[in-house]
């Protein structure tokens, strides 16, 4: 191999760059480009992805993933490739294509198909030391570390306490939904212990429990799993259920949301405590959506059924929109991941029709972020977990205004739900992008027939 190779520096947010290849050695150039320039423009092509390799994905709106094997129509548009892959063969094919069509090629695996390569390089303030020695990179490497090993040690002490101070903050982070909700429980138990029944009177009704509380226990797992794995469907399940009991809009509301506040804190706690969560979002969707939530549930509490009708009319046709939407992008080959605009608006909308319908927030929030292409199980785990925020907000409001009624549905919903929340935190992300976007698209359709048949 010729070595002699010409040093070049390029303005690589202008280049779109294709990488065919999820494992690791894919994740180390992925990484190595958006050290230098975060705004590059990067294209992955791979059947699977490295964890590592996943979360950069979700991270970065510069950085897509299509879920297939490379294809000769891969190329088009782009500038140049890097080849993460050990198969010759395909190798040897990028290279012969990308020739033709003059596009420059990069294989980690085979150099002999390589037009250019990444040097080694320490960054020193503003100043870029760069070393290339081809096949010997890792020779360079290794000399360069033993030169600096002192450095080197520092940077692990350095790395390891920042590890361990943001260790200790997500910790602390994690406890937040489970202690809010157990400080409203504890509100929740002591006002109806106080003004509602006595203790006594409760382990006497505890021995008669109304047949209701069986079947919401029933209700109350399964519409914690569906929207646990799926990102919604608790809402819908509920309220069709408590409709048929007779129950009034105003008690249905508030009760699916006094419910539903303890088993999302569970199930939202879960998600963080397996890595679902996208923290930057969350604050968005929780932050507008509680705004939303109180404005909501206050619009109910006040002002009744005077625009119930208009604005389940809305929520319907939306979500049906959505719906249809869902199932095209399910059966599409190519999902590309866009960048969500006005997630402000979009928590605040959830939030509000959320309160104000008994449903909704997933039936907006999650079929929304997902037919921009964001990976389902990031986008429930979000979701879920702002949803407990949500219901908060509107559980007090609710509480303050109406006080509580029919407590048996909301025990049942309760106990059901939290039985089921772990098993529904494990669930997401297993699913297969395609299923999961026609199970969404199957309840928002069903949540929004619903809803019309009621207005009708």
């Amino acid at each position: 191999m010729n070595t002699s190779l010409l040093p070049i520096y390029i303005q690589n947010q202008n280049y779109p760059i294709l990488i065919v290849g999820g494992g690791n050695s894919a994740c180390q150039k992925v990484m190595n480009l958006l050290e230098y320039n975060e705004y590059t423009n990067i294209h992955i092509v791979s059947p699977t992805l490295s964890d590592e390799l996943f979360d950069l994905v979700e991270k970065h709106p510069h950085l897509t993933w299509e879920e297939k094997l490379f294809e000769p129509q891969d190329l088009e548009e782009v500038s140049l490739v890097v080849i993460a892959v050990k198969n010759l063969d395909l190798n040897e094919s990028i290279k012969a294509i990308a020739k033709e069509k003059r596009i420059l090629v990069h294989s980690i695996h085979f150099q002999e198909f390589s037009d250019f390569f990444f040097d080694v390089s320490i960054k020193e303030k503003t100043i870029n030391h760069s070393f290339s020695a081809v096949q010997n990179s890792k020779v360079w490497e290794t000399e360069l570390e033993k030169e600096d090993i002192q450095t080197h040690l520092l940077k692990e002490k350095i790395t390891h306490h920042k590890l361990k101070i943001k260790n200790d903050g997500g910790a602390k982070y994690r406890k937040l939904a489970f202690q809010l909700s157990l400080l409203f429980l504890a509100t929740f138990l002591g006002y109806g212990f106080s003004t509602i029944i006595s203790f006594e009177e409760f382990k006497g009704m505890l021995t008669q429990m109304p047949k209701e509380f069986y079947g919401m226990l029933l209700v109350g797992f399964l519409a914690q799993l569906v929207d646990g794995a799926v990102g919604l469907g608790y809402g819908v399940t509920c309220a069709t259920s408590m409709m048929l009991l007779g129950i009034k809009s105003t008690a249905i509301s508030g009760s699916i949301h006094t419910a539903e506040m303890f088993s999302s804190g569970i199930t939202g706690y879960s998600h963080y405590k397996f890595g679902n969560v996208n923290k930057r979002l969350l604050i968005w969707l929780a932050g507008f959506g509680v705004i939303g939530a109180v404005c909501g549930a206050l619009f109910l509490s006040y002002l009744g059924n005077q625009f119930e009708n208009i604005t389940y009319s809305i929520l319907a046709v939306y979500s049906m929109i959505l719906g249809a939407r869902l199932i095209i992008i399910a059966f599409q080959k190519k999902i590309i991941k866009r960048r969500v605009k006005n997630i402000g608006l979009l928590g605040f909308l959830g939030g509000f029709l959320d309160a104000f319908s008994g449903g909704g927030w997933g039936p907006i929030v999650t079929s929304t972020l997902l037919s921009r292409g964001r990976k389902s199980k990031f986008v429930v785990g979000t979701v879920s977990l702002s949803e407990f925020f949500v219901t908060l907000s509107a559980s007090i409001v609710f509480f303050s205004v109406l006080g509580v009624s029919h407590w048996y549905i909301v025990l049942g919903l309760i106990v059901g739900g939290a039985i089921a929340a772990p098993l529904a935190a494990r669930l997401a992300g297993k699913l297969p992008q395609k299923i999961a976007l026609l199970l969404v698209a199957t309840l928002v359709i069903v949540f929004s027939v619903r809803m019309l048949m009621k207005v009708l």
